[in-house]
């Protein structure tokens, strides 16, 4: 008899289907903010009005805003935004764009509790991983709470981790405390019609990659297996929606339910595998954006995996309407459909690099609970291999 313990985050709420601004507005009320600090996408901040109106909408609330927050979160971006929220004194903080604005916000809430103000600072807070364990620092978390309005489908913000890069080892490390997890989450599919269709798309099949290798967990389960499968089914058709119509709001708010889905196993505890293992190492070691290292990864994992938890893999077929084919070949369709990238060459990533991404990959705890067990560099090479196209 299988048995494990379901663990859950300190965020309070998720409000779906309401414009971005009067939410937010309704969520400082609720909580007494006074000084609200914004973090957002530069994106969206200086080609549409979206962040006009939640100043507008803040009134005297409105504290200060940052807007350069670059990929995979790089330590001085949130060190730097952390700083200006502090002199701003904030008493909330709102991040509005993709995952790497809402896991910044996460580092820059850690940075305000405990008076961070410079790269090195964030160090102790850190999660280490030796010999496929994970030690996770315990440390007081933070009074100023974020609230975030996602723009892309990584999900990022339901989970009480945040992957922030040192650049001088080009290595994206986790921080991870229930308390740094976003007080709320504010689903607003108006706001992402900005987004550019390959980041939108990219970052679905980066939801659809976070359901699937739930389901096939080590350590999966009836609760998460249905949250999962519900995932994969509003995933496929919002994201082939999205494709056909950029404009199509149920599909896109079909998208983000399928995205908050896709992560109930994570967010509770549940180990993922490979793809997720090698896509964390692709974007700190290699900047391959987050959706592309789930468009690339995930069906040869699942061919890598196929020996081990073939039935497994015929419940994701199942759920994407093809039960007769392999997992792996249903999601190479649906991916390529989509117009992603399918090989590691395609998204730039040299082959005499492979061994370094290898190794790499022996830091991630995740590579240590893959399915069809993982215990050395050449193992994750021949993965490589096989993506790299």
């Amino acid at each position: 008899m299988r048995s494990s313990t379901m663990v859950f985050t300190q965020m309070n709420r998720v409000i779906f289907g309401e414009p971005a601004a009067a939410s937010i507005v309704a969520e400082a009320d609720r909580l007494g903010a006074k000084r609200v600090f914004l973090l957002v996408s530069k994106t969206l901040a200086s080609t549409t009005d979206e962040i006009e109106k939640i100043k507008h909408a803040l009134g005297d609330r409105f504290a200060g805003l940052h807007d350069h927050m670059p990929s995979h979160s790089p330590r001085s971006a949130v060190v730097e935004c952390a700083n200006a929220a502090r002199e701003a004194g904030t008493d909330l903080l709102v991040t509005v764009g993709g995952g790497s604005a809402n896991d910044g916000g996460k580092a820059v809430t850690i940075c305000l509790e405990h008076d961070i103000s410079d790269v090195d600072g964030l160090e102790p807070f850190r999660t280490v991983v030796e010999d496929g364990k994970r030690r996770i620092p315990e440390f007081r978390p933070p009074k100023v709470r974020q609230i975030t309005v996602p723009t892309t489908l990584s999900a990022g913000e339901f989970n009480a981790r945040a992957g922030v890069t040192d650049t001088r080892l080009q290595l994206k490390q986790s921080y991870m405390n229930p308390g740094i997890v976003p007080v709320s989450v504010i689903l607003d599919p108006a706001v992402t019609v900005h987004t550019p269709e390959w980041l939108w798309l990219s970052s679905g099949v980066r939801a659809v990659d976070h359901a699937v290798e739930t389901l096939c967990s080590i350590d999966a389960n009836e609760y998460t297996d249905g949250t999962s499968l519900q995932a994969l089914r509003a995933l496929s058709d919002g994201l082939s929606r999205s494709k056909a119509d950029k404009n199509d709001l149920e599909g896109r708010l079909r998208c983000l339910m399928g995205a908050w889905l896709s992560m109930v196993g994570i967010i509770s505890g549940t180990k993922l595998g490979a793809s997720h293992a090698i896509g964390h190492i692709l974007g700190g070691s290699a900047n391959v954006p987050h959706g592309h290292t789930s468009c690339v990864m995930l069906p040869y994992v699942l061919d890598y995996n196929l020996s081990v938890n073939a039935d497994r893999q015929q419940e994701v077929s199942t759920a994407l309407g093809q039960p007769e084919r392999p997992a792996s070949e249903v999601l190479d369709e649906l991916i390529r459909n989509l117009g992603m990238p399918r090989t590691l060459r395609e998204v730039n990533v040299a082959h005499d690099d492979l061994p370094r991404l290898a190794e790499n990959c022996m830091l991630d705890d995740w590579t240590f609970s893959n399915p069809r067990k993982i215990d050395s560099p050449e193992q994750v090479m021949e993965i490589l291999n096989a993506a790299y196209g």
